[in-house]
């Protein structure tokens, strides 16, 4: 089976999923690029290495990475400071990865080689107490990183959408109880 365009322009972004370009993750990047309503060099965490990749791809001349989006840098994870962490499990939802774990009230933890350092996380801290790091191997994105990130996303992607079927159904199921309770009275 043949890749879309679309498909083939994703398999080249890093899978931060961090929305740096603008877009709510890589792959609706991709269809924007696709589209032609995103320029191929929005991406910061692919740096020049990605902006080359999809300009050799669709044929289109390189161009320096728009710093409107951030600037190329080494490969940071995040880092939760033990002391300052309240459990207040805010950084969770924003992770695209489920790279954090913590419960209500619980101290959490980054799980390092799972964090792509999209800094989503950073922002819901209402302590503060997530930093980024710079990783023991600061290397750019490769190809078998941003696989590994993409399944993370798809995985946590498909968990939260049987989670949402489930509540649904739980509901559905309240409200034909609570229908057949007031038909009996």
């Amino acid at each position: 089976m043949t890749q879309s365009l679309v498909d083939q322009i994703d398999a080249l972004l890093p899978q931060t999923q961090c929305t740096k370009c603008g877009f709510s993750g890589c792959k609706p990047y991709a269809q924007a690029i696709h589209e032609g309503h995103a320029d191929i060099n929005q991406c910061s965490p692919g740096g020049i290495a990605g902006i080359t990749k999809i300009a050799k791809l669709l044929g289109l001349e390189e161009k320096p990475l728009n710093q409107t989006f951030g600037s190329e840098q080494p490969r940071k994870t995040a880092f939760i400071i033990e002391q300052d962490c309240i459990g207040c499990t805010k950084c969770i939802p924003p992770c695209p990865v489920d790279a954090i774990l913590g419960s209500s009230k619980q101290m959490h933890t980054i799980i390092t080689k799972e964090c792509t350092g999209c800094e989503l996380c950073i922002a819901p801290c209402p302590v503060d107490c997530i930093i980024m790091k710079a990783i023991d191997r600061p290397t750019l994105w490769n190809q078998t990183d941003a696989d590994h990130a993409r399944q993370r996303y798809l995985n946590k992607q498909q968990r939260l959408l049987k989670l949402t079927q489930e509540k649904t159904e739980r509901l559905k199921k309240q409200k034909q109880v609570l229908a057949k309770l007031k038909s009996n009275k």
